[in-house]
């Protein structure tokens, strides 16, 4: 079923589910979307699949006209959004009627948001994914970002949909510096001491020159007793330190293999918040064990399980003045 109209379609928004793995050692990267958690609440929010294709945002967010009936979640960068002008809130649920125009305001904080629709959004199944790697002109629309004039499909539009919204507390914030987690290695042997706490100490500033392949970081050189490896595997998440001694930080459309040593590699949940940063700002990196990463996990998995029950109801009310239609949302208590 058509859905939308792409009037505009933003800085780069292409359709992401939560990536096509089993293909690494045929040098397909994983992609998929890059905050994932961001991703799975846009879904849930929706009563869909925790993996349904959903739209990936940019900095910069689409102008989009309705095609038919549905209903849809934006979750993840703080960025406004307007339904026929009128301003919607974030983790919630927005219906929509055939017509109405979807617009997005300038980004306040955070990178990448995320748009769901009610079944999921339809596109290119290539390797197990609907992911767009656009480099590969594999998956979503086309194999690429959306361009003015596309029309998207969803799999439903007429199934009716509860109103929620997100509570408060669980919504994350998006700071302009960020202390993330890492577990060090493989190669921290590489390593010597006082590099090692160099690179944990120090502040790194991203890059303008970082996509969705990889964060480069400014700041601090770190150097390696060789930094020249045998190819080996390479996973988002994984702080390669190449020649140069400029971190990098690979994400989700990140090559599977490469030659430079990895002094670390990022805890999951603190990948999908280092999704969040843009060019200009700032990171430092902390140390965990591998039993601490579990438990960060197993918190954030618990967290996932709270929002989804603890969903607050909404009510949406359409209103005339003088010929021009309004709507006012108000929390069911």
């Amino acid at each position: 079923m058509e859905v939308f109209k792409v009037l505009n379609p933003g800085l780069f928004t292409t359709i992401q589910d939560m990536g096509r793995y089993g293909y690494e050692h045929q040098g397909v990267p994983t992609s998929g979307a890059a905050d994932e958690f961001s991703f799975k609440i846009a879904n849930i929010l929706l009563e869909n699949p925790e993996n349904c294709p959903a739209l990936e945002i940019t900095m910069m967010g689409p102008h989009l006209e309705a095609l038919n009936k549905t209903f849809i979640s934006v979750t993840g960068a703080q960025i406004p959004v307007y339904l026929n002008g009128n301003l919607v809130p974030n983790w919630s649920v927005i219906p929509v009627k055939k017509g109405d125009t979807i617009t997005f305001g300038q980004l306040k904080s955070g990178c990448r948001a995320y748009l769901a629709v009610k079944g999921g959004f339809e596109g290119d199944f290539k390797m197990g994914s609907f992911s767009t790697y656009t480099r590969g002109n594999i998956g979503g629309y086309m194999g690429r970002r959306l361009l003015k004039d596309d029309i998207l499909k969803a799999k439903e539009t007429n199934i009716e949909c509860k109103l929620v919204k997100v509570r408060d507390e669980y919504i994350p914030k998006y700071p302009s510096f960020m202390e993330v987690r890492v577990i060090l290695g493989p190669q921290d042997d590489y390593f010597e001491k006082e590099m090692i706490d160099k690179f944990l100490s120090s502040e790194y500033t991203i890059s303008k020159d970082s996509d969705r392949m990889g964060l480069r970081l400014e700041g601090p050189e770190i150097k390696a007793k060789k930094h020249d490896i045998i190819t080996d595997g390479l996973v988002p998440g994984a702080v390669q330190v190449p020649a140069n001694g400029k971190p990098i930080v690979m994400l989700k459309d990140a090559q599977t293999t490469g030659g430079y040593v990895k002094i670390a590699t990022l805890i999951s949940p603190d990948l999908d918040r280092l999704a969040q940063l843009k060019p200009g700002d700032r990171i430092k990196f902390k140390a965990v064990t591998v039993e601490e990463a579990h438990k960060i996990l197993a918190q954030t998995e618990e967290k996932i399980r709270i929002i989804k029950e603890t969903a607050v109801p909404l009510n949406y009310y359409n209103i005339k003045v003088k010929g021009k239609e309004y709507f006012s949302i108000v929390e069911v208590l």
